[in-house]
């Protein structure tokens, strides 16, 4: 039997766990890396992980190659292929351990990632709440009908939970306590979806309004109860239609609500400043 030359051995991709599901442990090639020839470098050796990715020839769990094998493999220099790791590793591809067993590993995904990205698109002045809301509304419609089909007892009871604690909630309580339980609610309706998108699309629209709330002190909808108390109901039975009109209707008054009050901040910010 013919042994492995070393440069064949360097190409090889070192497992880091076991795989769970069968189809995982059959043979996979070897990432094909090839030379580059582009001023920006290190962006092609990001796609070219990437591709290895949705190829699956690369997994969750996989150790890439050493920078120096990586570097000969793209016939670049070491500092490219750093720069290369770094910037995956900002956007949550891989992870960068130190050691001896150490090296650059495939992440999972991280979803928050999403949030952070449209947040900052927010936040930047790229998205206005009218957009916001909008995308969140329809994203929101579909959550709705595809949970009133899905929804199990025990995410019906968990959302009766919240809305009772939500209620139980004193008018001191703090912003971000509210902020909380809010996010959960609409966690609860996007898990009962079973739809891993729809899911990180539901939590990071909600994330960036319950960040609004708490940035600018809004003051507590008081339709709020009463349209997730019969929310609640309409999922449990299953009654899509009515539950789409229930959550329009809820994220329409919320929105003039968010409108309004940030208008009254944005006055009081404006009229203690000319007072100064």
């Amino acid at each position: 039997m013919q042994r492995a030359s070393k440069s064949e051995k360097s190409r090889k991709v070192t497992k880091i766990s076991q795989p769970a599901a069968s189809a995982a442990a059959l043979p996979r090639p070897a990432p094909q890396f090839s030379p580059l020839r582009t001023r920006r470098v290190f962006e092609e050796i990001c796609e070219q992980i990437r591709r290895d990715m949705a190829a699956g020839v690369l997994r969750p769990g996989d150790k890439l190659p050493s920078e120096r094998d990586l570097a000969q493999m793209f016939k670049v220099s070491r500092n490219a292929v750093r720069e290369a790791l770094r910037s995956l590793e900002v956007t949550g591809v891989v992870r960068l351990q130190k050691g001896v067993t150490g090296g650059a590993f495939i992440l999972e995904g991280d979803p928050d990632l999403v949030t952070r990205s449209l947040r900052d698109m927010f936040f930047l002045g790229r998205i206005s709440l009218d957009h916001l809301t909008e995308a969140r509304t329809h994203i929101m419609q579909m959550a709705v009908t595809l949970a009133a089909q899905r929804i199990t007892p025990d995410i019906v009871i968990a959302l009766e939970e919240n809305n009772v604690r939500f209620q139980g909630l004193s008018r001191w309580a703090r912003l971000t306590e509210r902020a909380e339980i809010g996010k959960e609610f609409y966690t609860l309706i996007a898990t009962a979806t079973r739809n891993e998108v729809v899911k990180v699309m539901v939590e990071a629209l909600t994330s960036i309004v319950m960040q609004e709330v708490v940035a600018f002190r809004f003051a507590v909808l008081p339709s709020v109860i009463e349209h997730r108390t019969r929310l609640i109901a309409h999922l449990a039975t299953g009654d899509a239609a009515a539950a789409t009109v229930e959550i329009t209707e809820h994220l329409k008054t919320l929105h003039r609500h968010l409108i309004r009050e940030r208008a009254k901040r944005m006055l009081a910010v404006g009229a203690a400043t000319a007072g100064n």
